[in-house]
């Protein structure tokens, strides 16, 4: 037992001649290079005790290694216990059927702004992406049940880990990029409703791809050059680099806080003050409005809109902010909560841009409604040729009340009809 001694470093022939040694405890000791070659000289070793769950995976041939987890991953398992193991596989459905299905939908469905269509389909697949992160992580979860820890270091640093880590990053600055890229799209049209700021298809197609180009930029710089970052993608087992540790390169923390606490909380903060400035300003033009009614129907629908976007983003960011900041500091921080983060937070809003994007809208349902009204109509009109029953006098008796919109989407399409706040 060796815990708490001030050693600096442990060279990697330390225990080269205790080949009969049973346990080892090394307890509160930082080993920042640590190597595989260190323990296997210790065949009998059965027992040993780190300071990190991270250490075990160098470590593979002992048969008991604590602490045996990080709150993500266990010494049996990639992903530690129940709750996350059943998660990772319902966020990922939800995330890629939402996106898919707004994908198709909005391809089905007539827009009532071609351009800002586009960019909801580009956000989908990005979106998309986070949902085969998470599908790939409860994968190779399932394939190392119960053995994880022999094969934890191979998982860390293979390509598999780092594609999907790329995966998840990319698809993480892309949709924040989208999101901010339009929110202030949206600010410039409502804001300032008379100027000449609205990007054209040209524009809008160069925006899109200078996004997807940044996005993939930022996920793949770490991956060019492994002496100055590391294993970037691979500091746990669900390949994310969420949680800054001593073992991290100093170039490797740089950019990850560039990233987090940089580019984000600026989208972060932008996309806030972008929707307060919106509402206010279409408050204050309703101030005038005749009826009363109709423009408090009107500023409710948009405020709760406009808040439910503004709260996802910061459900979504602001625990990844404080994990990030606590990290760097280096608070001590709950061992699950990194687990919770990955799994839960992270693809909140790949899960729910869809919903807030497109389902909530009432152009949306509005154009879902008739298209059932058509399908509703025809499949009657069949049936009615089969009857003797004239289907003439049927079409002209229902189209009008059936493909009427109701009343409440007629109030609410005040606003949401107009591009400016689609």
């Amino acid at each position: 037992n060796i815990s708490y001694n001030p050693l600096l470093r442990i060279h990697p022939s330390h225990f080269n001649h205790l080949t009969q040694l049973q346990s080892l405890a090394l307890e509160g000791i930082e080993i920042p290079d640590i190597q595989t070659k260190m323990f296997l000289p210790m065949k009998n070793l059965s027992h040993i005790y780190f300071k990190k769950f991270q250490y075990c995976s160098y470590a593979p041939h002992v048969r008991s290694c604590k602490p045996n987890t990080d709150g993500i991953s266990s010494f049996e398992d990639l992903l530690a216990n129940m709750v996350l193991r059943v998660s990772v596989w319902v966020m990922a459905f939800i995330t890629c059927f939402g996106n898919l299905l707004v994908i198709g939908m909005r391809s089905l469905i007539r827009a009532e702004n071609n351009l800002h269509a586009a960019c909801i389909k580009v956000l989908c697949c990005a979106d998309c992406l986070m949902g085969v992160y998470l599908f790939f992580v409860g994968v190779f979860d399932v394939k190392f049940r119960g053995q994880y820890n022999r094969n934890a270091l191979l998982w860390m640093e293979s390509v598999e880990c780092r594609t999907i880590g790329f995966l998840a990053m990319l698809s993480s600055e892309v949709s924040v990029l989208l999101l901010t890229y339009l929110t202030l799209e949206k600010f410039l049209v409502i804001v300032f409703p008379f100027s000449n700021l609205r990007p054209g298809k040209l524009q809008t197609g160069v925006i899109l791809s200078s996004i997807w180009l940044t996005g993939f930029l930022i996920a793949a710089v770490p991956l060019m050059n492994e002496d100055i970052f590391g294993n970037y993608y691979g500091r746990n087992g669900v390949c994310f680099p969420l949680h800054s540790d001593r073992q991290e390169k100093p170039t490797a923390k740089g950019y990850s806080t560039g990233i987090f606490l940089g580019l984000n909380l600026v989208a972060f903060l932008v996309i806030v003050f972008s929707y307060s400035s919106m509402f206010y300003s279409i408050y204050k033009t309703g101030i005038n409005a005749a009826d009363l009614r109709s423009r408090l129907h009107r500023d409710v629908a948009v405020a709760n809109r406009f808040f439910f976007i503004v709260f996802s983003d910061a459900l979504c960011w602001i625990p990844i902010f404080l994990v990030k900041v606590l990290s760097l500091l280096e608070v001590e921080i709950p061992d699950t909560i990194s687990s919770w983060v990955v799994i839960f937070i992270l693809p909140i809003n790949s899960a729910l841009n869809p919903i807030l994007y497109t389902l909530t809208t009432s152009f949306f349902r509005e154009q879902v409604e008739l298209l059932l009204c058509r399908w509703q109509r025809r499949h009657t009109l069949k049936k009615d040729r089969k009857s003797l029953t004239s289907s003439t006098i049927f079409m002209e008796t229902s189209r009008p009340q059936c493909c009427q919109p109701p009343a409440y989407l007629q109030q609410l399409s005040l606003v949401e009809a107009d591009p400016r706040y689609a």
